[in-house]
């Protein structure tokens, strides 16, 4: 059998001799999981040694590694991926099935790892402030409404004192509640069955009567006192027969409050959650983008 020529005519680092062709080889590339290795043991910025240490084995063995002369042991691997602080999948730089990171996302991690920690540290509140406002976004809608503490029926006493007796509340958006502006509880029994004493109605208000048309509900005062009442043609009705007419000669004597648009149910009344999340992103709504 022939002997095998060799082929010696290259420079003496040109690297190894492949025993089957008996010409130099290209030498072999640094495998991936070495060449990760050193790349996020120099993005954690420990030397070769801290990382031997930590996972109990000598400094050459690191340096072995990292120029391709060895691979780690399987054993090592949850080690290493501890100390460097990830995961197997980024040490063999395979996709990992339970991250979906796309390319523009990986930007903006990019840029954020070059950030100074101040700035870091402003990206993480504004972060935070918009994933609360998307909470917040997800609540129940709600709408800030005037409580007046005079109830219908009532002594009101001067008109123009009228506005100042209300305080905002915040109830849950129904297709009644969108059409008011105002909460007023009914006292006593002159507009049952449909309204009964104690209950709270919604009002819009309104500034004439000319706006309010004959057959609707209403809230007015009348002299010195608060009703809600049917407006007619000829005067305010109630819905209980035992009531007579209010009739009145002089239509500067009646103030309109507004049109009763319906009942509000006591469970329309926002919980307070609710409510904190509402202010949240009104708040920022006016507030954060004022830089």
């Amino acid at each position: 059998m022939a002997k095998r020529s060799f082929d010696l005519s290259c420079e003496k680092d040109a690297g190894k001799i492949d025993p089957k062709t008996g010409k130099p080889s290209k030498g072999e590339s640094v495998p991936v999981i070495c060449e990760r290795i050193r790349f996020y043991r120099e993005r954690k910025g420990i030397e070769q040694k801290v990382l031997a240490a930590k996972i109990g084995i000598t400094g050459n063995s690191v340096s072995n590694w990292e120029n391709g002369r060895s691979r780690p042991d399987v054993n090592l691997l949850p080690a290493i991926c501890r100390v460097l602080d990830i995961t197997l999948y980024d040490l063999f730089n395979i996709a990992d099935p339970t991250k979906t990171i796309t390319a523009s996302q990986q930007t903006l991690i990019n840029k954020y790892e070059k950030l100074s920690d101040g700035h870091r540290y402003t990206i993480d509140k504004l972060i935070d402030t918009l994933s609360s406002i998307e909470k917040a976004e997800e609540s129940p809608d709600l709408k800030v409404l005037m409580y007046f503490s005079r109830s219908l029926a009532a002594g009101i006493g001067d008109p123009s004192e009228f506005d100042e007796e209300a305080e905002p509340v915040y109830v849950y958006s129904t297709p009644e509640v969108s059409k008011a502006d105002s909460i007023f509880k009914v006292n006593g029994d002159s507009m049952e069955p449909v309204f009964s004493n104690g209950q709270d109605v919604l009002v819009q208000r309104i500034r004439g009567s000319s706006d309010l048309e004959f057959g609707e509900i209403g809230a007015f005062i009348v002299g010195n006192e608060t009703y809600i009442k049917k407006y007619e043609r000829d005067g305010l009705y109630s819905l209980n027969p035992d009531y007579p007419v209010m009739r009145f000669e002089d239509e500067n004597s009646v103030y309109l409050i507004g049109r009763v648009t319906g009942i509000l149910d006591p469970s329309c009344y926002a919980k307070q959650k609710d409510i904190d999340r509402y202010r949240l992103l009104h708040n920022n709504d006016r507030e954060m983008w004022n830089v």
